[in-house]
């Protein structure tokens, strides 16, 4: 059992590969043969056993429904296997998992930098924290920030997630910049009151008071000034055209999620920033449209409360022979499981 220890040794494929018969194994329903394939494939190599030690010595974290790892394979089970979902949920099982000592898994750090922040929320929390200047950042759900204020500069870093700034006046004498940082580059304000939010691959801005200039960190990449009312996102090296910014957007900060007239499938993705296990619909309905005001503190509530205006049934997915909750899927009515 010591040599579990020593996963500096786990090579980075048999690594990724134990991490997907986890994933496989917590599926419901099930593939016919993937215990026997499994157990066949453990006992090919030191090496997987090892890796497969490693992982059930966090059996605990992986039944702790707040512990990021249980929503992270929960999210898992539910995506195709060769798609980006699934590649980015081995990826952050990785880091968290095999990241002690695995010198292959330290080039991405987001994943140990998130959950190591100096504020964070869990999946469906808020959290409203006020700097040393007076400043306002809300915390959105699964969301994350390191601060650092110096002579210079106001930096937040958003790690992950949404945050919505109220900016104060800087009390320093020399009149420090308000900035956000995130993977595309750089969010000024210009005293304001304004949402930015770090996707996969992309930032998003909405200005809701004053004006935010937003700075791709691309050494070519031109900037722009937002003014009140508007939103656009930017990659490195390009901004999105400007759309106008979405005030309902911020509703998260009461507890509610707004939508207008939104396809159901990108209404139940946007949801899912809030929900501990995975939420889909069958392809069937995906173009519903969802209308209306929905409180968040009950994801099985909102979830009834949606099927029942939209005439809808809702199939459970679980794992550990039923015992524990990993997805829900709306379908059709009357559709046979």
């Amino acid at each position: 059992m010591g040599t579990a220890r020593n996963t500096g040794a786990i090579p980075r494929e048999v690594a990724q590969r134990a991490l997907e018969w986890l994933i496989d194994l917590q599926s419901d329903p099930r593939p016919a043969d993937t215990v026997k394939n499994f157990q066949r494939w453990r006992a090919q190599h030191p090496d997987h056993e090892r890796a497969w030690q490693r992982i059930e010595a966090f059996n605990g974290q992986l039944h702790d429904m707040s512990s990021p790892l249980h929503s992270t394979i929960a999210h898992a089970t539910l995506a195709p296997k060769a798609s980006a979902r699934r590649r980015q949920a081995v990826k952050t099982l990785a880091v968290l998992i095999f990241a002690g000592g695995a010198g292959w898994m330290v080039q991405d750090q987001t994943p140990w930098r998130r959950w190591s922040a100096d504020y964070r929320t869990a999946v469906g929390e808020r959290r409203s924290v006020t700097l040393s200047d007076g400043t306002q950042v809300i915390l959105n759900t699964n969301s994350a920030v390191n601060i650092h204020f110096d002579a210079g500069q106001r930096t937040v870093h958003l790690l992950a997630g949404e945050i919505l700034i109220t900016t104060a006046k800087d009390p320093h004498p020399n009149r420090r910049p308000f900035l956000v940082q995130t993977r595309q580059g750089l969010s000024q304000a210009l005293g304001t009151r304004y949402s930015v939010q770090q996707l996969d691959e992309a930032t998003n801005v909405n200005v809701f008071q004053s004006a935010v200039e937003i700075r791709p960190g691309g050494t070519a990449a031109p900037s722009l000034i937002l003014q009140a009312g508007q939103q656009a996102s930017f990659t490195s090296s390009a901004i999105t055209p400007i759309l106008p910014a979405i005030e309902s957007s911020t509703a998260w900060t009461d507890g509610f999620i707004v939508a207008l007239g939104i396809r159901l499938d990108a209404f139940l993705k946007d949801l899912n920033r809030y929900s501990t296990y995975a939420l889909s619909c069958d392809p069937a309905i995906a173009a519903r449209r969802v209308s209306g005001s929905y409180a968040l503190a009950d994801i099985d509530k909102l979830l009834e409360t949606l099927s029942t205006m939209l005439e809808l049934e809702m199939e459970t997915v679980t794992r550990f022979w039923g015992k524990q909750v990993t997805g829900v899927r709306l379908r059709p009515r009357g559709q046979s499981s």
